[in-house]
């Protein structure tokens, strides 16, 4: 809706046509395209006939492990796509996707909001002005404890891609804001996880609750990425320490230390407020992140290389995306290394385009793993049925 808020009456946009399956939200969608005075927008509930739709673009916004398979799909068909979180359900799909934008060369985006707020916008700026020399050590923090909104999410599916996922897959938070900022690539991860916790289980879920990677980067540089289920307010946290200074989030303030080439340990510390470098993403969703993703969308499809430059494209999309799916491998393979490929170069792709090692059973095949390394003891209908009453009746988790 976020999206959809913004393309109401764009000037550079046409909203035509929306697809969902759950028909009180095209309902909603309706009310508000009609209050903007949009009457000609055609609603769906069917992919098989929204994909039909005389339109340019697509904004993809269905189950987090089907972004891929659909956005192939709309890709082929001569439609540029900007995907929500996350890339793909596995190895052998990241290979897929990169192979499709590059036959298709049709814009591909990435909505990692996360990327864009005025603070993590300025050390991005700053580390690449060489601010605080060379990356020595990044943190990624993403904490939500989910918990309370799950019957609202999950619907008490079973078979929910959240209920299904493991513990590092949902990673591109806490890693993407790094790399987006750096531009360094991840060279090998290590994946860790507690065990499922009781507070979660009994919503539906058996896989890890808290999940965490670390990571390597090409220039030697490492990262602990962190995310989700801990009992803590919801925040997130993003650090870059080099070899000249540091950069540190700490809410909307930007705190730095910065040395001179001669400051011998001596430097300058101080505390900033970052504007907007778009002043009317103020008060949109995530920050501001949610205008940055479908402005840069519309106007890289439209030829602007500032938004080329800002825009997540393909490769870095799936460089955010991979550490989740090989940090779970590290994971079932008690904590061991495993190293990233450079899917950009094609001839690294072969090893990995078969390997559909995943959590997600339509999506494994004969490579499916469980997303609970500690207690394969299926959950009991009846939690299902208890969640799907809460979300029927509006009660939290």
């Amino acid at each position: 809706m976020s999206a959809i808020h913004q393309l109401l009456n764009h000037p550079e946009a046409v909203f035509v046509a929306v697809c969902d399956k759950y028909k009180p939200l095209l309902d909603n969608c309706r009310k508000q395209a009609e209050a903007a005075g949009l009457y000609n927008v055609t609603y769906y509930e069917r992919f098989d006939d929204f994909i039909n739709h005389d339109m340019d673009a697509v904004i993809l916004a269905n189950y987090a492990h089907e972004h891929a398979t659909f956005g192939m799909r709309l890709l082929e068909s001569g439609r540029h796509i900007m995907t929500e979180c996350l890339t793909c359900a596995n190895m052998a799909e990241a290979v897929a996707l990169i192979e499709t934008v590059e036959r298709t060369r049709k814009v591909y985006a990435y909505a990692e909001n996360y990327c864009y707020t005025p603070v993590r916008y300025e050390m991005r700026k700053r580390y690449r002005r060489g601010d605080i020399g060379e990356l020595m050590y990044a943190e990624g923090e993403y904490v939500h404890d989910c918990s309370s909104i799950w019957p609202q999410i999950t619907y008490g599916e079973r078979n929910h891609w959240r209920n299904l996922m493991p513990s590092t897959f949902y990673c591109t938070h806490s890693i993407g804001p790094i790399l987006f900022s750096t531009g360094l690539r991840p060279v090998q991860v290590v994946g860790f996880e507690t065990p499922n916790m009781p507070f979660m289980r009994k919503l539906g879920t058996a896989s890890g609750t808290l999940g965490m990677e670390v990571l390597t980067l090409e220039n030697g540089a490492f990262v602990k990425s962190l995310h989700f289920g801990m009992k803590h307010t919801h925040h997130s946290n993003y650090q870059l320490n080099g070899d000249r200074g540091a950069l540190k989030e700490v809410g909307g303030e930007l705190h730095s230390y910065i040395e001179g080439p001669d400051a011998n340990g001596r430097g300058n510390r101080a505390v900033d407020v970052p504007e907007f470098v778009i002043k009317d993403a103020a008060g949109t969703g995530h920050g501001g992140g949610d205008f940055f993703t479908t402005h840069y969308f519309i106007k890289s499809i439209l030829g602007d290389p500032d938004a080329k430059e800002n825009s997540i494209g393909v490769y870095d999309a799936v460089d955010m995306c991979i550490p989740g799916i090989l940090g779970y491998r590290s994971i079932v393979q008690g904590n061991t290394p495993q190293r990233i490929p450079n899917l950009r170069n094609k001839e690294e792709r072969d090893a990995f385009r078969g390997d559909t090692f995943c959590t997600f059973p339509e999506s494994a095949g004969d490579m499916y793993v469980s997303n609970n390394i500690y207690n394969d003891e299926p959950i009991p209908d009846e939690v299902f049925d208890e969640v799907r009453r809460r979300w029927e009746k509006g009660e939290p988790g």
